[in-house]
């Protein structure tokens, strides 16, 4: 009870609710343009089982922190630049989603309409565990980052359980309005690919020292979805006086 009643373990909690929620808007993201790769009947599944690998990720890291500290320690040195395991995964997970974003980037603004799509394996059950697999791999490199800020801020294993499950919650609800607005719009869809590649790009940076405040991609990306946002509104509305004026000619 003393515990509960302590007013700094549940500022504690707020901000590191907070800080998992914001660190975990790039792993909305990335489950968000995966998922739309499978069969529409099977995404809530992927979404639920994805965010579920994310917090079963993020409280065993918490479990183990004298190892997750012990992956700053240096491992290796190549060519005058040392790497720690921790560098080593952050260049790994870099490199990769700046290959996948790439990739479905390459297929969403090059392939034409009248292209087939993408062949979903028979049942969708091969699909369906490659995407959640792809899923648990970038969690675990999402996940170190947001676990080695969060010892920084609070010494309690238990305020970051806490944290780590209430962010996730709170992520399960918004994670498929996201999806289907992300899907209905593919300028959006492009533009969250190519904020894929700049956090891929920050992790790849990350890896040889070079340190890329989270802040300014954030920034950077909430500007470009606000033009985009204005964008959409202002195709929107001239979609609806046209209408409405097609109407009104065909009336006289």
């Amino acid at each position: 009870m003393e515990l509960l009643l302590d007013p700094s373990l549940w500022v504690a909690f707020a901000m590191l609710t907070t800080l998992e929620i914001v660190l975990g808007i790039d792993n909305i993201v990335f489950l968000t343009i995966l998922v739309g790769r499978l069969p529409a009947v099977r995404r809530d599944a992927a979404r639920r089982a994805g965010l579920a690998f994310a917090m079963l990720t993020r409280i065993a890291l918490l479990l183990s922190l004298g190892w997750v500290m012990g992956l700053k320690a240096e491992l290796l040195s190549v060519a005058g630049q040392s790497f720690s395991g921790r560098d080593l995964v952050l260049l790994a997970g870099g490199v990769f989603l700046l290959y996948k974003s790439s990739r479905e980037i390459f297929e969403a603004v090059e392939r034409s309409d009248g292209d087939a799509p993408a062949p979903v394996a028979p049942a969708g059950a091969r699909r369906f565990w490659s995407v959640i697999a792809q899923i648990a791999a970038v969690d675990i490199v999402f996940s170190l980052d947001s676990v080695i800020t969060a010892v920084g801020m609070v010494d309690r294993v238990g305020v970051m359980i806490a944290a780590v499950v209430a962010s996730v919650a709170l992520m399960m609800f918004a994670a498929k309005p996201i999806g289907e607005f992300v899907e209905r719009h593919p300028s959006i869809k492009v533009l969250a690919l190519a904020f894929l590649a700049m956090v891929g790009m920050t992790l790849a940076a990350e890896a040889f020292g070079v340190h890329v405040p989270k802040g300014i991609i954030y920034a950077a990306i909430g500007f470009s979805l606000g033009v985009e946002l204005l964008n959409i509104r202002a195709r929107s509305r001239r979609a609806i006086g046209g209408r409405a004026l097609g109407s009104a000619n065909s009336a006289n």
